[in-house]
């Protein structure tokens, strides 16, 4: 019972490094989508290939990088900055083509109908495209925010005193591995409601869709 306090203490943490990283990654990834499905080819290929790169390496190779061979570059980040960083830019690529996703699954007449109502592009998305893409991309967005909560457990390596780095040191000093089950347990309870609004946002989705 003496290891709780400690747990509870990296559990805090986790939970304000996934919220913040899920807020800036949600604003990242939508600016990232719309100048994605812009017809502005360099930009769109510009963030492309940010997808693309953040998407296809590992995000414990990304955190590294950054923490410790971006201060070779003479950007130096602290190992709470640096790991908000890292979550923000990889969650922020997913979260991008999951907004792409649900504004291109909007009927391409719903865009022509705005506009003959004389709205402007920017007012067409805003007021007529944007609210039902998010709506639809509830879904993969509540999963996104899950996968983004088990992989704060990753900027452990850079010394981030999170969950899994509490659980750690207290089997280090009480040598056994009692607390690591804790965190296991408590990873659990905070995702797994998560998931459940997941399936019930999925189900709703379906029934407004028939």
């Amino acid at each position: 019972m003496e290891a709780l306090p400690f747990l509870f203490e990296g559990l805090w943490i986790t939970i304000k490094i996934a919220l913040i990283s899920m807020v800036t990654s949600l604003i990242l990834g939508l600016l990232v989508a719309l100048v994605r499905i812009s017809k502005y080819k360099f930009l769109s290929t510009l963030v492309s290939f940010y997808i693309d790169l953040f998407r296809g390496t590992p995000l414990l190779v990304q955190i590294i990088i950054i923490f410790y061979a971006l201060p070779d570059l003479g950007i130096r980040l602290d190992r709470y900055p640096a790991g908000i960083v890292a979550l923000t830019l990889n969650n922020g690529a997913y979260v991008a083509e999951i907004f792409r996703a649900g504004i291109e699954s909007i009927a391409k007449g719903q865009t022509e109908a705005g506009r003959s109502l004389g709205l402007s592009y920017l007012q067409t998305m805003r007021k007529v495209i944007l609210p039902q893409a998010f709506k639809r991309s509830l879904p993969p967005l509540t999963n996104s925010l899950i996968a983004l909560l088990k992989d704060t457990s990753l900027v452990s390596v850079i010394g981030v005193q999170e969950l899994l780095k509490q659980g750690r040191q207290l089997q280090t000093w009480l040598a056994n591995s009692t607390p690591l089950l804790g965190v296991a347990l408590m990873y659990f309870i905070i995702i797994y409601p998560l998931i459940k609004l997941v399936q019930q946002l999925e189900r709703r989705l379906k029934k407004g869709m028939t």
